[in-house]
């Protein structure tokens, strides 16, 4: 009977071993690579352009999202914007793409969601925050379905959707945890989906030796 992990298992593996160098392999993907990031800088001019259309909603958009590809700990960030802005009195809500989930249109989710209907994250920051939570494929229609059922709500957070430039956006928050950029080159070459260039608003760096130093500062004031 074998033992050896599934190749799918084993080629991303070898991948994110290698995005964190630039090796042979990555020097090898590099110029498709340069492919990628044509394609997706293209992809971003046509929308500033408003040659691809995108949405405005009526109420400030946060987004929480990274260019380097996998986990960042965007959840828990969302998760800590929400109860903050509960805390400052006003009255979030949050959009997801709901990966996981088994249905493309909008969709609450309800204390008795399952993660296979909504997805772990928007589950998780359900039961955290107990604020109005929608997924979606389509993260303009389910901020929009969001808003008209919970018509308290003054504020969207999106959990991801840094790339879903249909929905146009306020403040955008990118996190990077202890990887950094990795080799700082695109996919397939790198892990990033955008250049560490791009602009943004704020940017977090989630590590625990930064947060244990801050707590540590904190502790001496």
């Amino acid at each position: 009977m074998s033992t050896s992990p599934p190749k799918s298992s084993a080629l991303e593996t070898t991948l994110t071993r290698n995005w964190l160098r630039r090796g042979p392999l990555a020097c090898a993907l590099w110029p498709v690579s340069l492919l990628f990031r044509a394609l997706s800088g293209l992809r971003a001019a046509l929308f500033r352009a408003g040659v691809l259309k995108s949405s405005r909603l009526p109420v400030p958009v946060v987004v929480v999202g990274n260019i380097y590809i996998g986990g960042t700990g965007k959840t828990p960030l969302t998760i800590w914007l929400v109860q903050a802005l509960q805390a400052a009195g006003m009255q979030p809500g949050v959009i997801s793409r709901g990966h996981g989930s088994d249905g493309g249109n909008a969709r609450e989710v309800s204390a008795a969601s399952t993660p296979a209907q909504v997805g772990d994250e928007p589950l998780l920051i359900k039961q955290r925050t107990g604020c109005p939570v929608m997924v979606g494929r389509d993260r303009a229609a389910t901020g929009r379905a969001l808003l008209a059922a919970h018509p308290e709500v003054n504020i969207l957070l999106t959990d991801d959707g840094l790339q879903h430039y249909a929905l146009q956006r306020d403040v955008e928050i990118i996190l990077f945890d202890g990887r950094g950029a990795g080799n700082g080159w695109l996919l397939p070459a790198g892990p990033l989906r955008e250049p560490v260039s791009r602009r943004r608003d704020f940017t977090v760096i989630n590590t625990p030796v930064l947060t244990d130093e801050l707590a540590r500062s904190v502790g001496a004031a």
